[in-house]
């Protein structure tokens, strides 16, 4: 399965992903993620860069797990690189899902 990258702000990213039954907020509960990586899938990446300030920048992640739980994650860009939750997404976008 190959990922979907979109650019758009974050309130359309966040309406269009809750549209297509991505609700569940995983930034309240991305302990899940961390401790089972192996249980989901990214499907959609959007990246928002704002005009002129680096701390615009954000992005917000469709993701589902095995279960059927479909939910979003949004990131500040620049604070990825060194989080916990970031490097396994890194691990999980990098698998080879049919």
């Amino acid at each position: 399965m190959k990922i979907k990258y979109h650019y758009a702000s974050v309130s359309q990213a966040l309406t269009e992903l809750k549209e297509k039954g991505f609700d569940y907020d995983y930034n309240l509960n991305e302990n899940e993620i961390l401790m089972d990586p192996d249980n989901y899938i990214i499907h959609h990446i959007y990246r928002y860069e704002g005009n002129t300030n680096p701390d615009d920048e954000a992005i917000v992640y469709g993701i589902s797990s095995f279960d059927d739980k479909k939910g979003v994650f949004v990131a500040g860009y620049s604070a990825n690189s060194s989080s916990e939750v970031y490097k396994v997404f890194q691990r999980i976008m990098s698998r080879d899902i049919d």
